[in-house]
């Protein structure tokens, strides 16, 4: 659609503008507040050629180039990552309070996880640097029927968020919070540092169970009959009776004759020592409670999907752009569309 507007201009200041423009809330872009969202949802879901081509072209008859649709997602992705840092959260109350109830339980819960992945980062000059780790968090309800996700490449800023978002959505509602993390570097004691020193982190279980089978598969590398009998006593004195007797198990284990697997024993002991206090899954079990990640690990999926794409590589500051705007979508329409409302 074509269209004419008028034009003023002061023959004293020499300056001049369009009216209908500050009206239609037309920015530098020279796009509508009706389609701006639309192509930075199209910036976010899918690359930005891909989102011109495709998305925009095919679906909405608009056209525009990947460069338009990149500058507009990355501009839009700064306001929402400048406006969260200065800790105006983009996180409304929600219009229908979180339902925490565990299944057949009479207390409630609410979880928060919080996980990292490696986004490919390009130099400069357009050669291939280390990746740098996106720190990923969210929040979610027992039935996984509501989630809030929260990204950034600082940890400590983003768990300051994550706060933020547990006061707006009412998590403070709920009887036990509960943090569910891989023991990471750093994630408890970021968590413990933003929300309180007692809060109750569990170990995810399926990362306890890949170093158990992994320290099988080096003492029994030529038996998998032997590793998978090892294994499966290990797991079930975890799942049944929690670390303190595993690490008992462990610690009257005799050591391997083969160095590399002596060397392994040591290490799955100190591992199990230090994520102690986390691996209490008879307990956990009783109160109903997870004791998997699997939510945070697909947080990490779907908000990785679209940095992670074949042969993509990122300048930090594009990453840290269009991250959190992705995290914005994944949470919702009404958060999504609450940031619009006021971004426009």
């Amino acid at each position: 659609m074509r269209y004419a507007r008028a034009y003023y201009h002061c023959r004293h200041c020499g300056q001049g503008h369009f009216p209908f423009d500050t009206a239609n809330g037309l920015q530098a872009d020279r796009l509508s507040a009706g389609l701006r969202p639309l192509v930075c949802l199209a910036g976010v879901l899918e690359s930005f050629r891909d989102g011109a081509d495709d998305l925009l072209r095919r679906f909405a008859g608009v056209r525009l180039s990947a460069a338009a649709v990149r500058a507009t997602t990355e501009a839009a992705g700064r306001r929402l990552a400048e406006r969260q840092q200065a800790g105006d959260l983009v996180c409304p109350p929600p219009q229908r309070p979180w339902d925490f109830r565990l299944e057949g339980r009479r207390h409630t819960a609410a979880y928060l996880g919080l996980d990292a992945f490696s986004v490919p980062i390009q130099e400069p000059g357009g050669g291939k640097a280390e990746g740098r780790m996106l720190y990923t968090a969210v929040l979610y309800t027992p039935d996984k029927s509501h989630s809030h996700y929260l990204v950034d490449f600082d940890l400590d800023r983003l768990v300051g968020q994550m706060r933020q978002a547990a006061i707006r959505l009412g998590l403070g509602a709920a009887h036990q919070v509960i943090a569910i993390t891989d023991a990471g570097n750093g994630l408890e004691a970021a968590l413990r540092r933003h929300f309180w020193d007692d809060l109750l982190c569990i170990l995810d279980w399926y990362h306890a169970s890949q170093h158990l089978h992994a320290y099988a598969g080096c003492l029994h590398a030529q038996d998998s009959a032997a590793a998978a009998a090892w294994v499966r006593q290990a797991k079930g004195l975890l799942y049944e009776q929690g670390g303190t007797a595993l690490l008992e198990h462990l610690r009257g284990q005799p050591v391997p004759a083969d160095a590399k697997a002596a060397d392994e024993l040591r290490k799955l002991i100190g591992y199990f020592t230090a994520t102690e206090h986390r691996t209490d899954y008879p307990a956990y079990r009783r109160h109903g409670w997870d004791i998997g990640s699997g939510p945070t690990e697909a947080a990490c999926k779907v908000v990785g999907e679209r940095l992670k794409g074949s042969g993509m590589r990122w300048v930090e500051g594009g990453a840290a752009e269009v991250a959190p705007l992705r995290a914005l979508y994944l949470s919702g329409s009404e958060v999504w569309d609450d940031f619009w409302a006021l971004a426009v």
